[in-house]
């Protein structure tokens, strides 16, 4: 843009403004300092200086301002007079700006900080404001270098000191308070002060970006720890594009590392290279290197020194390196300010805040994260007492838990065999233990056992155990089953099925091995069922054989109870496959009341699932919430991650269902973490935080959806998940994305998922995205795109039949008409066409419902051509011209107020609110006694009506309001 006035510069740097953060947008002020010099206008000069020390003020770029500002401040002492109201204001605004600036400066004296001090003191007494913005000052002072009770006293007296305009917003002030408190042990009071920022009620352009930067160790040292992941998803979004925010940028880095997310840590710390080495402002710097330090070292402890990590440019380095590098960088910086201040207070901090240790083992956050430490439960760390290894027990002792172990059938009972095993390659053991081996290595080698099976057997009949020789063998049988050799299986079973009865018939063996037997017999013939859909009746004669044998006999004998169970489970399994879904349903109750009685409720995790599935097949969602919650509680730790993954989204699900989106989400956070740990985050996991995310959009936490829904987003695929999932993402996404103000960013991802969209066969969710993605690029500034995106979603509207829409879309282009080359005229042949489709529309339909609905689309059309009629009279239109243009918006409004008032009582607020804006045009137009009329119209419209209802009070305000000037 050309500089030729003083207009064009302050374009100019208007928009400069609202340029990112950063070097281009400096030196753009740098030569609109150029230009304006070229004006030679003082004031002109002075707002291009103002800019510039602004643009500096908010990059890395901070040690630059102090020359601007010595420039103003010089031209204000020479010559007050060519400064204006506002640039006086600014000039004494930014003496905060400096003292700040050179205590983030250590090359600036201690003492020049405090002669500064002094100065700002004695010109804002000068100029008659309060001192409650230097006694702030000087508490930033006294803080920084440690002197405890003069910060104090800066502290009370700045709170007693009256607000005025120099004092900083509600929201920095409440920062730096919350600040206090937390330097002196107070978290709860901190977080207390900070309330008011944190729930919205007061912001600024940083803030609540530091409050929440600041507020996530305190939240995690309180144990707040989902208050603690809701501020740093929603705070992180805001400090991401602001390179001023270094120092809040590194809390969410410490945040990462305090919580298990090294992972994520790293991505922080790949965002952004330059914040290693930009040296404008020193002590963001030092905060800066000081968590990288702590991360890497959190690296370094996992065993991940030698991981490559992102880290100043110009070499590769490991996370070991970077550690050394970035402590003896920030120490240096530590030292430097110390000797400036003359305290050891600034590196007994930094060190301090490098030792910390990690607050959480894992929090997830629900974004994709990848793991770097073993999977661990969610609670506070805490060191685990050191324990006597398995490898350095005797071997009794080793064989004897092992033993134990299976009996009871724990879990772990597999993995101290193997500790047996290999134990067993340095000792002489009996062959009826390495029949044991080999008869539990292979239970753990799945269909490669077969082979270890046999081998098995051979060794227990050498021991003299027939009968468990013969239980090997029918478990090698079955394993080849699950092979998908089910001929051979069904062949291999026979002998060891007679050969057991044979023996158990003789007393020759226990009922142990017989039921052993009978199970993986009858194991097969279920298998036969479930993939050949045949002999269902010699698998329930089989499962019916086993219960005879092990009914009553279970007792202390925790294998024939859990023989039963799983035997009833298998009838429940041929129930469902016959089709009795009630049935079966109660048949896996039992089982799982079985194995859960018998102290085993592990092995009612399967059981309760199918439970959950029978439910919601049958519409009882309430069955399935409580069998999926039995299901977890269960398990236990027991369940494989992607188990437990696939537990909590499927409640997820159900619970969502109901309405339940707080507690949705929980499960749906605790499926994304348990995807990632079992290694399907682009899979599961991606799923999971589809949902998430959709489940917090619900709950209007919108900036912490849009952070998950965008992760979720680069692992989503049409191939795996449907593009169902893609379309659904990109729209809460977007939805996201318009309540947060980026309305630019929604309109792309609507746009994204209309595109999909586009080809589905039937085109409702086209044209509503196409819809809302007009809406978006009409809020985002850019009228004409809008026009094109809402034409496309009212040709599709129209194909559907859909007047509503259509009309809508219409009515939004003639808004946008007035902001394009179309102008008024546009805007108005785009509204009376809205008009006409409406008629048309009402004029064809038959059913009194829809007819009902038309009549009020109607309405509403007629009001909002009367405003846009009102409001798009030009600012130079003559008198004649406004009134004609007054005058057909009150034709409008009239007709409006006809077809609300035949909708009765459905339309009394839209026909009393077109009522007071025709009162207020017949105001304009100079006719008081009609505008009077209108206005008790009103108020006779709501006699007797509920006070307490807003729009009948909002009402009843406008229209005395109203009355007033058309009384007098």
């Amino acid at each position: 843009m050309e500089i030729a006035d003083f207009d064009s510069l302050r374009r100019a740097m208007a928009e400069n403004s609202e340029e990112p953060e950063g070097p281009a947008r400096n030196a753009r002020a740098e030569q609109l300092l150029a230009e304006a010099e070229r004006l030679n206008i003082p004031l002109a000069v002075i707002e291009a200086l103002g800019h510039q020390l602004k643009v500096y003020n908010y990059s890395s770029e901070k040690d630059k301002m102090f020359v601007p500002f010595a420039r103003l401040l010089r031209m204000w002492d020479e010559r007050p007079e060519d400064f204006d109201e506002y640039e006086t204001h600014s000039l004494h605004w930014v003496f905060k700006w400096m003292t700040a600036g050179m205590l983030d400066q250590p090359h600036v004296p201690l003492a020049s900080i405090e002669k500064w001090l002094g100065e700002m003191e004695h010109r804002y007494r000068l100029a008659g404001h309060s001192e409650r913005a230097v006694r702030s000052a000087e508490f930033s002072v006294a803080g920084h270098v440690g002197d405890l009770p003069r910060a104090e006293r800066a502290y009370a007296a700045w709170l007693a000191a009256d607000r005025d305009r120099m004092a900083d917003c509600h929201a920095c002030e409440l920062h730096g308070q919350g600040g206090w408190q937390l330097k002196n042990g107070r978290d709860e009071a901190a977080l207390e002060l900070w309330g008011p920022v944190l729930d919205g009620e007061y912001s600024c352009a940083h803030e609540p970006h530091t409050v929440l930067a600041s507020s996530l160790a305190p939240l995690l040292r309180l144990g707040r720890v989902d208050e603690a992941r809701a501020h740093h998803l929603r705070g992180f979004r805001l400090v991401r594009p602001m390179e001023s925010m270094r120092g809040a940028y590194a809390d969410h880095v410490e945040f990462c590392a305090l919580t298990g997310n090294e992972a994520r840590g790293l991505e922080l710390l790949a965002e952004r290279p330059a914040y290693f080495t930009d040296t404008g402002q020193p002590r963001s710097r030092m905060d800066f290197l000081a968590v990288v330090a702590l991360l890497m070292d959190r690296l370094t402890e996992l065993g991940l020194g030698g991981q490559r990590v992102p880290g100043p440019a110009g070499r590769v380095w490991t996370a070991g390196d970077l550690a050394g590098h970035a402590r003896g960088e920030a120490l240096e910086l530590a030292a430097r300010f110390d000797a400036r201040n003359g305290t050891s207070y600034v590196g007994d901090q930094l060190r301090e805040r490098m030792a910390q240790r990690p607050l959480v083992d894992r929090l997830p956050l629900g974004v994709r994260a990848v793991r770097t430490a073993p999977a661990g439960p969610l609670a506070p760390v805490a060191p685990a007492p050191a324990a006597k290894g398995p490898e350095q027990q005797s071997f009794p002792a080793l064989l004897a838990e092992a033993r134990r172990l299976s009996d009871s059938l724990r879990p772990h009972a597999l993995e101290a065999w193997a500790a047996v095993a290999r134990a067993a390659e340095e000792t002489e053991v009996d062959t009826y233990v390495r029949a044991e081996i080999a008869d539990h290595t292979a239970m753990g080698r799945g269909p490669e056992g077969v082979e270890l099976f046999e081998r098995a057997a051979e060794l227990y009949a050498q021991a003299g155990d027939e009968g468990e020789a013969i239980a090997a063998r029918a478990r090698a049988a079955y394993v080849r089953a699950l092979s998908g050799e089910l001929d051979e299986a069904l062949a291999a079973i026979d002998e060891p099925y007679d050969r057991i009865l044979a023996l158990y018939a003789d007393d020759a063996t226990g009922v142990r091995q017989t039921a052993s037997v009978l199970m993986s017999r009858a194991r097969i013939l279920m298998r036969r069922v479930h993939e050949r859909s045949t002999g269902a009746g010699d698998a329930e004669q089989a499962v019916r054989e086993l219960l005879a044998l092990v009914g009553g006999r279970g007792g202390s004998d925790l294998r024939l109870v859990s023989r039963a169970a799983e035997g009833r489970a298998m009838l429940a399994e041929l129930a469902e496959h016959a089709g009795d879904g009630e049935r079966a349903g109660e048949l896996f109750r039992q089982a799982t009341a079985q194995f859960v009685g018998a102290e085993l409720p592990w092995f009612a995790v399967e059981y309760e699932v199918r439970v959950a599935a029978l439910a919601h097949e049958q519409g009882d969602l309430a069955e399935a919430e409580r069998a999926l919650r039995a299901a977890l509680e269960h398990g236990g730790p027991y369940v494989e991650p992607v188990g437990r993954a696939q537990l909590h989204l499927q409640l997820a699900e159900v619970v969502g269902g109901r309405g339940a989106a707080e507690e949705a989400a929980e499960h749906a956070l605790e499926a994304a973490h348990w995807a990632d740990e079992a290694g399907q985050s682009g899979t599961l996991g991606a799923w999971a935080r589809h949902q998430l995310g959709g489940f917090l959009l619900r709950q209007g936490r919108f900036a912490e959806a849009a952070e998950v829904l965008e992760s979720a987003l680069a692992d989503l695929s049409a191939e795996t998940h449907g593009d169902g999932a893609v379309v659904q993402t990109q729209w809460w996404l977007g939805d996201c994305l318009s309540e947060l103000g980026e309305h630019h960013a929604a309109a792309e991802r609507r746009l994204q998922a209309a595109e999909i969209a586009r080809h589905w066969p039937e085109q409702h969710d086209h044209a509503t995205l196409a819809h809302l993605a007009a809406e978006s690029l009409g809020n985002a500034g850019l009228p004409v795109e809008a026009d094109r995106a809402y034409t496309r979603a009212g040709e599709l509207w129209r194909a559907m039949g859909n007047v509503h829409f259509l009309v809508r879309s219409l009515r939004a282009r003639a808004w946008l008409a007035l902001r394009t080359e179309e102008g008024p005229r546009g805007a108005r042949r785009l509204m009376a066409e809205a008009v006409r489709e409406c008629e048309a529309a009402l004029a064809a339909v038959g059913d009194p419902a829809a007819a009902e609905r038309l009549a009020g689309e109607l309405g509403h059309t007629h009001r909002q051509f009367g405003d846009l009629l009102a409001r798009s009279v030009p600012e130079d239109a003559d008198d004649p011209a406004i009134r004609e243009a007054f005058e057909a918006a009150l034709a409008e409004m009239a007709a409006a107020i006809s077809v609300f008032a035949g909708l009765g009582e459905d339309g009394l607020h839209s026909r009393t609110a077109a009522e007071l804006a025709a009162g207020w045009l017949e105001a304009d137009l100079s006719r008081p006694a009609a505008a009077t009329a209108r206005a008790r119209a009103v108020l006779d419209a709501y006699e007797g009506a509920d006070p307490a209802d807003e729009t009948v009070r909002a009402r009843r305000a406008e229209a005395r309001q109203l009355l007033e000037p058309t009384e007098e």
